[in-house]
C-alpha cells in the first residue's frame, strides 16, 4: 500500500516541482518580454465586475515588466545605431571599393589599349590599323618601283633611241660633209684647171 501511495504521489510531486522550477525559469528575472508577459498572465489574479472580467497584476511586478522591455528597447535602440554605424562604415567601404574597382578598369582599360595599339607618329593607333597602314605604304613603294622601273627602262629606251640616231645622224653628217668637201675639192679642181687654162690662154 505504501509503495502504491509513492507509485501515485510521485509523478504528482515531479509534475508540482516541474511547474515550479518552470515558472522561476520563467520569472521576471530572466527570458523574453514575451515569456515575462505569459509569467504575469499566470501569476495574475482575477475579478468581476458589473461583468466586466479584471486581471490583477502586482505593481512591482508591472513595474519590474516595465524597466526590462525599456531595457531591451535601450539595448535594442544601442544595437540598431551600432547597425547603422556598420552599415555607414560599409557603405563607405563599398563607394572606396567601386572608386578603386573603377580606377582599375580604367588602368586595365589603359593598358589593353596600349598592348594593342603601336605610337606612330606620336599617335596611339590599334594594331591592325597600323598593320594596315604599313601594308598600304608597302604597297604604295612597291608601286613607285614598279613605276621607277617603268620609267627608267622607257627613258633608257628613248636614251638608246636618241644614241642611235645620233650615231645614224652623225654617220649621215660625215657623209654629208665628206661629199661636201670632195665636191669642194673637185670644184676647186676644176676652177684651178679653168684657172690654168685662162693663163695659158692669155
Amino acid at each position: 500500500m505504501r509503495i502504491l501511495r509513492i507509485l501515485i504521489f510521485a509523478p504528482l510531486f515531479l509534475f508540482v516541482f516541474q511547474s515550479n522550477a518552470q515558472e522561476e525559469s520563467n520569472s521576471l528575472d530572466s527570458g523574453t518580454i514575451s515569456s515575462q508577459f505569459q509569467y504575469l498572465e499566470k501569476k495574475s489574479g482575477n475579478y468581476r465586475a458589473n461583468n466586466v472580467r479584471y486581471e490583477v497584476i502586482k505593481l512591482f511586478e508591472l513595474q519590474k515588466l516595465k524597466q526590462n522591455i525599456l531595457d531591451s528597447l535601450n539595448a535594442n535602440n544601442v544595437n540598431i545605431a551600432e547597425l547603422k554605424a556598420t552599415i555607414a562604415k560599409n557603405e563607405t567601404e563599398i563607394a572606396s571599393l567601386k572608386s578603386q574597382l573603377q580606377e582599375t578598369s580604367d588602368n586595365l582599360k589603359t593598358i589593353t589599349e596600349e598592348k594593342d595599339s603601336v605610337s606612330f607618329f606620336g599617335a596611339l593607333i590599334s594594331k591592325n590599323t597600323y598593320k594596315a597602314i604599313m601594308w598600304i605604304l608597302v604597297f604604295v613603294l612597291l608601286l613607285l618601283l614598279l613605276l621607277f622601273i617603268y620609267k627608267f627602262r622607257n627613258s633608257n629606251f628613248l636614251t638608246q633611241q636618241a644614241k642611235a640616231s645620233l650615231a645614224d645622224l652623225e654617220q649621215e653628217y660625215e657623209q654629208h660633209r665628206r661629199r661636201a668637201l670632195e665636191r669642194e675639192q673637185k670644184i676647186s679642181r676644176e676652177l684651178q684647171d679653168v684657172l690654168n687654162k685662162n693663163k695659158k690662154s692669155i
